[in-house]
């Protein structure tokens, strides 16, 4: 996939600064990729720590609490959600 993206003004700048002889990237092309692997590790990360805490929840519930539910209505309740 080949994306153009075009920035100006105090962004421009901020990247200019990270895409030089004294930046941490040699081009804008390897920064960009960086910030997309950064932000899917931080999505993955916040994904699985909502998951994390539900089923924190789904354990620390009274056993009382816990009702069987078959496969039809597992799909029933997620379709009303």
């Amino acid at each position: 996939m080949t994306l153009n993206v075009r920035v100006s003004g105090a962004l421009s700048d901020f990247v200019a600064a990270n895409v030089s002889d004294t930046g941490a990237y040699d081009n804008v092309s390897e920064y960009v990729r960086d910030l997309i692997r950064r932000d899917k590790e931080r999505v993955e990360a916040d994904r699985f720590a909502r998951l994390k805490a539900e089923l924190a929840r789904a354990f620390a519930a009274p056993e009382a609490s816990y009702e069987i539910l078959d496969a039809d209505a597992v799909i029933a309740r997620n379709r009303r959600a």
